[in-house]
């Protein structure tokens, strides 16, 4: 805790004076252009690898960056909440959805008839919603090595997470007509790369511009 006491004094007197107009012009509303649909791992940091000033990115984070399906209730949806006022009341751009390397979450997924969950129930509920990636993979092939099937599968997701946007009708309203953008990204920890999915090519791209 000392240490995060410490970013507060260090943030006050260096950050903060640093980006001092920006924080003033954002101090009766925001208006980010992309709503950032991430992993909850400390790991990534969604400002950091896209150079983001506060009042660019609107956050959405959870375990395997996972989108559930549009259902109409009247229970507790936090994503579905998030996406719904992004969309609709920030009016956002684009959508990105970022998966990364040696995802915990979608390795879990990955085992997920063997993995013991006896003390990560709701996470085991929560990770179902992306049992079509570890179908998806399933059929593609068995035979890969493990590795290779560890970011087929984190790739995969990030797939099957766009198609879950599209079902929301608002999004799929405003995809059609071009008003906004949904992008995948793969995010490879270690080497500080990006790559972008290619809906056409059915791959994922390095970015390079």
């Amino acid at each position: 805790m000392e240490k995060l006491l410490n970013g507060i004094v260090k943030f006050r007197s260096e950050e903060f004076e640093k980006y001092s107009d920006v924080f003033e012009s954002l101090k009766n509303g925001q208006n980010p252009h992309t709503l950032f649909i991430g992993c909850s791992d400390s790991r990534v940091v969604p400002t950091l690898i896209t150079r983001s000033l506060p009042g660019e990115l609107f956050l959405l984070r959870n375990i395997a960056n996972i989108v559930p399906p549009f259902r109409q209730s009247d229970e507790y949806f936090s994503t579905q909440a998030v996406i719904e006022y992004a969309v609709n009341i920030l009016n956002v751009e684009n959508i990105v959805v970022c998966g990364h390397s040696n995802c915990g979450g979608c390795n879990a997924l990955l085992n997920y008839h063997k993995f013991d969950f006896s003390r990560i129930k709701t996470v085991k509920k929560w990770l179902s919603l992306g049992l079509p990636a570890l179908d998806k993979l399933k059929a593609i092939s068995d035979n890969y090595s493990m590795p290779v099937k560890e970011w087929m599968i984190e790739q995969l997701n990030i797939i099957e997470q766009i198609k879950n946007l599209l079902t929301y009708p608002y999004i799929a309203e405003k995809y059609s007509s071009k008003k906004l953008n949904i992008y995948g990204w793969y995010y490879i920890i270690e080497k500080g790369e990006i790559f972008n999915y290619n809906k056409e090519t059915g791959y994922f791209e390095p970015i390079n511009m």
